[in-house]
């Protein structure tokens, strides 16, 4: 059974910078594509970035692209995602999620699992 736990989220002010973590239980971690996904309070959830089960294939959505950077490390079963330049609009809970399959999508409704969120505040 997959587990997820988000971790790295907080305030800070526009322009700055955070690092948010995804822990898994998973012993075969690799076989599983992990997405980001954000959600702002009165909005849908909205997809953020994805990594492939390889790492090889990043998808990011335009507002990001740029400024956050998926990465993951199979052997420690961790996701991260690095967020520069981060901007007001970019307030939100941000979820980590995996699925079944090492493809990565853009699709929340392709994940399987989900951590239970951790908020990300922007000041201006």
């Amino acid at each position: 059974q997959v587990q997820l736990v988000e971790s790295g989220g907080g305030l800070v002010q526009a322009g700055g910078s955070l690092r948010l973590s995804c822990a898994d239980s998973e012993r075969t971690f690799s076989r599983y594509a992990t997405g980001w996904f954000r959600q702002a309070p009165g909005n849908e959830r909205e997809f953020v970035a994805a990594i492939s089960g390889s790492g090889g294939s990043t998808p990011y959505a335009d507002s990001v692209k740029g400024r956050f950077t998926i990465s993951r490390d199979n052997a420690k079963n961790m996701v991260y995602l690095q967020m520069n330049s981060l901007q007001p609009e970019d307030t939100a809970v941000y979820y980590c999620a995996a699925r079944s399959s090492s493809v990565a999508y853009r699709d929340h409704r392709q994940y399987n699992y989900w951590g239970q969120g951790t908020q990300v505040t922007v000041s201006s």
